[in-house]
This record gives structure tokens, C-alpha cells and sequence, in this order.
């Protein structure tokens, strides 16, 4: 997984107008997945969408502060487990 969105995501959307794969979705009113994801699989790792990023919330995987280190998992969970299986 190239890069992560952390929970410090505000859902502003920048990153997702820049990504040129169209790799990062999120889904409306949903509490268990608050934030924007991407889909580890499509990413090309250009880092589009970490310098887009007002909040600072996106990282590579190997940068992710270790405060958000289980949002890792839950990015990747988002498109094996979550709704964005629809997008895998």
C-alpha cells in the first residue's frame, strides 16, 4: 500500500480530484468509515494526492506517524472487507 489516508482526513476531497487512477473513495454517512481510502492495489504511488492534502493526512505507509499506524489496516480493510470492495 503506497500511501495511507490517516483519520486526521477532514473529507475535503482534494486528494481524490488529483489522483490520476481514480484510487481513493470514500462512502456518505457512514461512521465505521469516516474518511477518504486508497485502494492499495490502483495506487501508483505519485503522491498526487499526499501534496494535495491540506489537512496533512496522507502519507507513504512507511512515514504514517505511529498514532495512526492502525489506520494501515483500516485502509486496506476498507477494500477487502468495507464497502470499497466494489471498487477492488
Amino acid at each position: 500500500m503506497p500511501y495511507v489516508i490517516t483519520r486526521m482526513c477532514e473529507r475535503i476531497g482534494a486528494c481524490a480530484d488529483v489522483c490520476p487512477t481514480d484510487s481513493i473513495h470514500f462512502v456518505d454517512d457512514n461512521q465505521e468509515w469516516p474518511t477518504y481510502y486508497i485502494n492499495p492495489e490502483t495506487c501508483i504511488d505519485c503522491g498526487a494526492c499526499a501534496s494535495e492534502c491540506p489537512t496533512g493526512a496522507i502519507f507513504p505507509e512507511e512515514d504514517v506517524p505511529e498514532e495512526y499506524l492502525d489506520d494501515i489496516d483500516l485502509n486496506a480493510d476498507f477494500y477487502s472487507k468495507g464497502p470499497g470492495a466494489e471498487f477492488a
